[in-house]
């Protein structure tokens, strides 16, 4: 075994020397374009779960119903974070003409699908300030599923800038509150595009117990007082403290 590979080093040693001694020879090329051949190497010998990584929606292999509810949840923020309004339905002339029978509410969900009902429980209830019911999503489940894959092409398919932190990193009450509060009220300034920031918590299962408060207390956090108070200007600071940004939350156990 040790005969063979002092054979194998020296055949290793004999390869490299040839190669070198081949790109010595040749004439020096600019800098600037052996760059791409170093973006080529580089991507040759990138992992595979990276150079097939999902970069679309539609490049999605996870369960379809989940990742429809994620996205309907986040379309829910539109309205306070880009200003759109929601989209009605027109209704077909042909339901007007023949209204429909009368049944009660149990047999006319009865016949709903799985996602009609999840849409219409999301947007059962809206708060005063247009925000949807649940602030928080949490997705769960054994590592390697695609649940950070998920978040992050969701979030950049509904238009926002993904920020990733993993709780489990941030021990301190303090830091954990900095880190969300700098991600939910600050915008992008990278690149040409500003973009809102849509949270990612990645391992929020090994959250201290302290930072799990700060976090409901974020979620909570009402603006009572903001109308009464006179000005513009106060009242814009007090509704600053509201959670106006969609936060993603993922764990392995629930």
């Amino acid at each position: 075994r040790r005969r063979v590979l002092e054979a194998s080093q020296h055949l290793t040693d004999v390869i490299n020397s040839c190669l070198e001694s081949e790109t010595g020879a040749e004439s020096p090329e600019p800098r600037g374009e052996a760059e791409p051949a170093d973006e080529e190497e580089s991507g040759l010998h990138c992992l595979w779960v990276d150079k097939f990584t999902p970069r679309r929606y539609m490049e999605l292999l996870s369960d379809d119903y989940t990742n429809r509810c994620l996205l309907k949840w986040l379309k829910l923020w539109d309205m306070v974070v880009f200003g759109k309004e929601k989209v009605v339905k027109k209704v077909k002339p042909s339901s007007e003409v023949r209204p429909p029978f009368s049944q009660s509410k149990e047999q006319q969900n009865k016949w709903k699908t799985k996602m009609q009902l999840t849409e219409e429980s999301l947007e059962a209830e809206l708060d005063q300030h247009k925000r949807p019911k649940y602030k928080v999503a949490l997705l769960c489940g054994p590592p390697g599923l695609g649940k950070t894959t998920l978040a992050h092409v969701i979030a950049k398919h509904a238009g926002y800038n993904a920020v990733e932190m993993n709780a489990s990193d941030d021990r301190s009450p303090e830091v954990f509150k900095t880190r969300i509060e700098a991600a939910t009220q600050m915008k992008s300034v990278l690149g040409t595009n500003e973009k809102p920031n849509c949270l990612i918590i990645d391992e929020i299962d090994g959250a201290p117990a302290a930072s799990i408060n700060v976090l409901l207390n974020i979620i909570h956090r009402k603006d009572g007082e903001g109308e009464a108070v006179a000005g513009p200007g106060r009242r814009r600071r007090r509704e600053g403290g509201l959670l106006l940004r969609p936060i993603i939350c993922i764990c392995n156990d629930q």
